[in-house]
């Protein structure tokens, strides 16, 4: 393993919406023998509303507070030395001061799947306040890939999905 993991056992997935990152992360997770965290639960919990409702009563300002205060409270348990397996939300990785703490506490790990492959895993979806425009979809995609390119490493979603992206992780020289 390498001596960043061993500082500070985080591995932080990053990727649009429905790239995989809380299935590979469970997945992951369990194959590691680590603890897993999904922001968005976390969200959920604490905040006592769904995503889509934070979004529509409180607004996507007041979400990306409570995300980035989400992520700091995984950070203080991986800076303790508890190795988490962690998903953060698809905006979580855009805003710099999050990629600082990232990449400062752990290892990302970049959930890349393709356009058409989000669009048929959101078919129909009605709880995800940023995908409801197909065209702002579109956009959004496109705008935060320069972001998700800061990762560590890059997996490609590919036919094989969740489980394949696994085993590509696992055989990574990060272990």
């Amino acid at each position: 393993m390498i001596l960043k993991l061993k500082r500070t056992p985080g591995l932080f997935l990053v990727g649009f919406m429905a790239s995989g990152k809380s299935t590979v992360g469970r997945s992951l997770a369990r194959h590691l023998g680590w603890r897993f965290a999904d922001l968005d639960e976390d969200i959920e919990s604490r905040q006592q509303m769904t995503i889509s409702d934070i979004f529509d009563k409180l607004g996507e300002e007041q979400f990306r507070r409570a995300e980035t205060a989400a992520l700091e409270r995984r950070i203080s348990d991986v800076s303790r030395g508890m190795p988490w397996v962690i998903a953060v939300g698809g905006g979580c990785f855009t805003h710099p001061g999050n990629v600082d703490l990232v990449q400062n506490h752990g290892v990302s790990i970049w959930l890349d799947a393709p356009l058409e492959m989000i669009r048929a895993r959101l078919a129909g979806s009605a709880h995800r306040p940023l995908a409801r425009d197909p065209q702002q979809l579109e956009a959004l995609y496109h705008n935060r890939r320069p972001s998700y390119e800061k990762a560590d490493y890059h997996v490609v979603i590919a036919a094989g999905g969740s489980d394949e992206a696994v085993e590509e992780i696992l055989k990574m020289p990060i272990f």
